[in-house]
């Protein structure tokens, strides 16, 4: 191949690739690094270098050069690409990293086109219990009886580890190939190295009161720190270890509750953690079904200062499942009894019931049956997501108008509108049992499924 030139005053570079005719710039190649191929293309030659590679793949990996991300499919071109194919070229161009990135940017998820584009077998016989995505996005861990299964960025690649637990409930991926892992049958959290083969760096452990063993409820992290919810291995106390995330070394401890004669309340230890970054607040929930009905509680804590800045204790129509959105300034719940979507502005707690249903509320005996045992809420973005059944309902905020003018004013009659998809046949072995999102992809888990959906939009091309 010839090195082709242009003239030194002008910033357009011509290449000739699969014989089509591609112009753009030299700060553009550039951006690929100079170890690869498109950096040495900026040269001074007026005819264009010949690449002899396929023209369609090179259109896309160029626009990922440009902007970053993924090149919307048009409605002239119905050519759909596999990843594998694009792994391979931007590999030969090296500028692998620029598509790694654009397959796991956030902006990429398009909530309104999701489609199942892939199931991710497991080994064995086990469902899985917990799933992580990678902390670059893309990525995923799906913990699966005593193992744990990671999936690399193309999804195409995997690697299972055996760990001491009998069974794993609780996954975070705290650092690429850095895990925490823990179980509410065995004490610890452990910190597992994957790319030593499963190899444990340490575990820890929380010191309560009786000197007994501490299993793991949950985990949670910021930037800054790692959560671990801990219960005593004889139930009668429970307590938040705050630790640091590069050392792992202890730094405070939160919401520590001992039982004293009757007093449920203490008796429920956190079992979701998550970090509110506008707030700089940890938000810890936990609930507890009893002959009485199902009793919980919400919190949130201010880590740095250990106060605790808000709390409902949740008794009628008690949360299935809660999560916070940063970008929606709110906390969601599914209500047990009910199944009804609710939430709880962040910027007007403090009263004394917070909840607003999302849809047209149904009044329910609390003898009724229990449409919400059982199902996930999780934020992404913008929107909510909430299971129901083998289905899944999605919440989007529909803009209206403020009171005042302030830019964290309160919403006038918050408007939420929702879109139901992925709805299999009622069965029982197709209710989900978990949600998570990384990068421009939803992952699933099933009941009894041994294996794991891929969720993402179609409209972007890319096959995986």
């Amino acid at each position: 191949m010839n090195f082709s030139t242009i003239p030194h005053e002008s910033n357009v570079v011509s290449i000739n690739v699969g014989g089509r005719i591609f112009q753009t710039t030299k700060q553009t190649l550039t951006l690929a690094g100079t170890d690869s191929l498109l950096s040495r293309l900026v040269v001074t030659d007026s005819t264009p270098r010949f690449v002899d590679r396929d023209p369609d793949l090179f259109s896309v990996l160029l626009y990922i050069l440009r902007t970053g991300n993924l090149p919307a499919r048009s409605s002239s071109s119905s050519r759909s690409f596999d990843v594998r194919d694009l792994i391979h070229e931007s590999g030969y161009y090296g500028i692998e990293s620029f598509l790694i990135d654009s397959l796991s940017n956030p902006s990429q998820f398009e909530p309104f086109d999701l489609r199942r584009s892939r199931i991710l077998q497991l080994n064995g016989r086990d469902s899985p219990s917990a799933i992580s995505p990678s902390v670059n996005g893309g990525g995923l861990h799906v913990a699966h009886g005593s193992k744990i299964t990671s999936f690399d960025w193309s999804l195409r690649q995997k690697s299972t580890v055996l760990t001491n637990f009998s069974a794993v409930d609780s996954l975070l991926e705290i650092s690429p190939g850095v895990l925490a892992a823990g179980a509410t049958d065995f004490p610890g959290l452990q910190i597992i190295d994957l790319e030593n083969g499963g190899f444990v760096r340490t575990t820890l452990n929380w010191e309560n009161v009786t000197r007994s063993s501490s299993t793991v409820q949950a985990i949670g992290s910021s930037s800054e720190f790692l959560f671990t919810s801990f219960e005593s291995s004889r139930r009668n106390s429970n307590s938040i270890m705050v630790y640091d995330l590069s050392t792992l070394l202890h730094v405070s401890e939160i919401d520590h509750c001992e039982i004293y004669g009757a007093g449920i309340d203490s008796a429920i230890p956190s079992t979701k953690l998550r970090w509110v970054e506008s707030c700089n607040l940890l938000m810890v929930s936990g609930s507890h079904t009893s002959p009485s009905g199902v009793n919980g509680h919400i919190r949130f804590w201010d880590v740095r200062s250990r106060n605790m800045v808000w709390e409902i204790k949740e008794t009628q129509d008690c949360f299935s499942d809660v999560t916070v959105s940063d970008n929606l300034s709110a906390v969601f719940k599914v209500g047990v009894a009910s199944g009804d979507v609710f939430y709880a502005d962040l910027r007007s707690l403090g009263a004394k019931d917070p909840w607003v249903c999302l849809g047209e509320e149904r009044k329910r005996s609390l003898n009724e049956r229990r449409e919400g045992v059982g199902c996930k809420i999780e934020s992404y973005g913008n929107h909510v997501f909430c299971s129901k059944g083998s289905g899944i309902e999605l919440w989007s905020e529909v803009i209206t108008g403020l009171v005042g003018n302030a830019s964290r004013d309160v919403p006038e009659g918050r408007v939420f509108r929702k879109n139901s998809f992925g709805k299999l046949a009622d069965s029982g072995e197709n209710k989900i049992t978990g949600l998570a999102f990384g990068g421009s992809r939803m992952f699933v888990t099933r009941k009894d499924h041994q294996s794991i959906e891929v969720w993402q939009s179609p409209s972007r091309g890319i096959s995986i």
